[in-house]
C-alpha cells in the first residue's frame, strides 16, 4: 500500500476531497518525522511506537579486501507494534 492507496481509501470512506486527505496525510507524517528528528518518541496508541536509538560504533570488515574498518556509531528509527496491531497481524 503506499500514501495514495491510503488518501484514496481515507477520501472515499469519509466523502473528503483527495487534495485535502493528501495535505493532512502529508502534514501528520511530517510531524512524526520532526518529532523523530528532536529525538522524541511518537506513540500511536493501538498501533506501536517509533522511536531513535543509537547505534554504538563497532569495527567492520570491508568484504572484498577483509580490511577492518571502524563503523562510527549512528541514529536509527525503530517501530514497535502495538498489542492489538500484533494481535491483527497474526
Amino acid at each position: 500500500m503506499t500514501k495514495k492507496d491510503i488518501v484514496t481509501k481515507v477520501s472515499n470512506d469519509t466523502n473528503l476531497t483527495q487534495i485535502d486527505v493528501k495535505k493532512i496525510v502529508q502534514r501528520t507524517l511530517d510531524a512524526v518525522v520532526e518529532s523523530l528528528e528532536r529525538g522524541e518518541t511518537v506513540e500511536l496508541r493501538n498501533f506501536g511506537v517509533f522511536k531513535v536509538k543509537t547505534r554504538r560504533g563497532r569495527v567492520g570488515r570491508n568484504p572484498r579486501t577483509g580490511q577492518e574498518v571502524q563503523v562510527p556509531e549512528k541514529k536509527v528509527v525503530v517501530f514497535k507494534p502495538g498489542l492489538i496491531l500484533k494481535h491483527q497481524v497474526k
